[in-house]
């Protein structure tokens, strides 16, 4: 199913929904009436080469930048007419590093829970269970700095999971993590989806860590160029692995591993 594809009647509110989304900066469009959904519950993939405007999409979604057209929703609450409620709802793991690392792993956590107002018992709480599904249990009072890049990923998870969200994002959250750290990351997010009915939408360029049943998004050049199962945009295309299918659709593909 590519994004011209007739899209199926809705039955649910989304976990997001994103509809006719643009954005420039200033004669550049970044994206380009952008639109698809992400069911609850789903793992959906938003792959794109560098520069194809994946981190302009989350900032839009996440309400950093105001979209130049159209709506971003968040299990039916606008971005921009509710912001509080519909962000009380999302879980963000940006692509570049934001702990703070001369603080320890528990105090990043309790200063994401002050920013929420998460009271101090139930950030202890949510603190206990969320390195635990990390885990990273044992790490609670090792400042950030002694801990490698993967374990500093699965800490930003944890502290985007502190106030219970329903929708989580993550902007290649795997880059510059050696293959076992990646996996690993991976199983979290995946579990996530399984076991606690969390959204998920996960920007990549690396076609690896897709799966046959995921939802994909191919965006490039600010603009979705398919939006469907990864094995039916595969099928679609007429090809043998995602890989390929987006390099039918680009003129060119993301790798399996990063260069």
């Amino acid at each position: 199913m590519t994004a011209a594809a007739a899209a199926p009647p809705k039955t649910t509110v989304g976990a997001l929904s994103v509809e006719n989304v643009s954005h420039a900066y200033g004669a550049r469009i970044a994206l380009d009436a952008v639109s698809f959904d992400v069911a609850p519950s789903s793992f959906t993939v938003l792959l794109g080469l560098n520069g194809a405007g994946k981190s302009t999409l989350f900032s839009v979604i996440t309400h950093l930048y105001a979209s130049r057209s159209g709506v971003v929703r968040i299990f039916g609450r606008d971005i921009a007419r509710e912001s509080g409620a519909a962000l009380a709802l999302l879980g963000v793991v940006f692509q570049q590093r934001t702990l703070d690392p001369d603080l320890s792993v528990a105090q990043n956590l309790a200063y994401h829970g002050a920013l929420h107002g998460i009271g101090r018992r139930e950030t202890r709480l949510q603190q206990a269970a969320q390195l635990a599904r990390v885990g990273l249990a044992d790490r609670a009072g090792d400042k950030v700095r002694y801990l490698s890049g993967g374990q500093m990923r699965r800490v930003e998870i944890a502290r985007a999971l502190l106030h219970r969200p329903r929708m989580l994002l993550l902007d290649e959250p795997t880059a510059g993590l050696d293959i076992k750290a990646r996996a690993d990351i991976l199983e979290i997010v995946r579990g996530l989806v399984a076991d606690e009915g969390i959204g998920v939408l996960w920007a990549t360029h690396l076609v690896d860590e897709i799966g046959n049943d995921d939802h994909v998004l191919v965006l490039h050049k600010g603009r979705v160029l398919a939006d469907g199962q990864c094995r039916s945009i595969v099928s679609a295309a007429g090809v043998a692995s995602i890989g390929g299918a987006f390099a039918s659709l680009v003129g060119g593909g993301p790798e399996g591993r990063e260069s």
